[in-house]
């Protein structure tokens, strides 16, 4: 496995990067770097990690990360669905706090932007006309160089900076204590578990897997997570159970125990919890 933190992907010679990614899957890696981020989704679904929060992610979806945000989109295909059709595509902006010089910030004219930069240390995810009009900004920015492309950049951070159509990712208390070694750590249990998220998951298991005991596997992972493992685990189910209910037009029992639950009565009260509908109002909501 590669290192998970990357040196940076910004060149000395440039203010930010702007490039569109054409892979069989995203970057696989739970990993966080020193550069701000926007990031648009054009092909693909998955599940999204930034911070302490556990989201589906879907065409269309634009968030903006933060520095030393640890972030992570598992692709539900981990192949390409042919050897020379990559399936996962999006457009990835990088840019660092200073790319404007040092003392920009501090001015008058910058205070919306050290705003949004606060709120982005959380991540955000945009919504509604704001996304819709962010989605061609950024697909113009990537055939953009030079001075046009800084000018560029400025617009669409000038358009964050005042929309009120974005929630933010993860929670306010969220603290990334994560070190190299953790990221892989952190990188594998994650893996493991949306590989097995349909059977029954046993702490004892990952324990092993990651060399602990139960006791300290369950005190690591709440550290680094922010939450519970069987919160962690129930958010993965609950994600996959969305979508088997939108997008595949799946009813409530069968989203349920395709999804590793045992009991719908369990499920029902889960769902609840982390996206405070019932299955069927999600449904009817969100259903198209």
């Amino acid at each position: 496995m590669k290192t998970a933190l990357q040196k940076s992907p910004i060149p000395e010679s440039r203010a930010y990067v702007a490039k569109l990614l054409n892979d069989p899957i995203f970057d696989p890696h739970w990993h966080f770097h020193s550069e701000y981020q926007i990031f648009l989704v054009l092909k693909g679904n998955g599940t999204r990690f930034i911070g302490d929060s556990v989201k589906p992610f879907k065409v269309g979806d634009i968030t903006f990360t933060g520095p030393n945000l640890p972030h992570l989109w598992r692709s539900d295909q981990e192949q390409g669905e042919t050897e020379n059709s990559p399936w996962a595509q999006g457009v990835v902006i990088y840019f660092k706090e200073d790319f404007l010089g040092n003392n920009f910030l501090h001015t008058d004219e910058a205070i919306r932007l050290r705003r949004v930069f606060r709120k982005s240390l959380r991540g955000m995810e945009f919504t509604g006309d704001t996304a819709k009009k962010l989605k061609k900004m950024i697909m113009q920015l990537v055939g953009l160089e030079g001075l046009d492309g800084i000018l560029h950049l400025l617009k669409i951070l000038n358009c964050i900076s005042h929309t009120d159509n974005y929630h933010l990712l993860a929670s306010s208390g969220y603290t990334n204590t994560l070190r190299e070694a953790d990221t892989e750590r952190m990188y594998k249990v994650y893996s493991y578990v949306m590989k097995n998220f349909k059977n029954k998951l046993a702490i004892s298991d990952l324990a092993e897997m990651t060399n602990m005991t139960p006791t300290s596997f369950s005190r690591y992972f709440k550290v680094h997570a922010n939450k519970s493992f069987t919160q962690f685990v129930s958010e993965i189910r609950i994600g996959h159970a969305c979508k088997l209910l939108i997008e595949q037009k799946k009813n409530v029992s069968t989203a349920c125990y395709e999804s590793g639950f045992q009991t719908l009565s369990n499920f029902n009260r889960q769902f609840k919890a982390i996206t405070n509908r019932t299955p069927l109002a999600y449904k009817k909501e969100y259903g198209r």
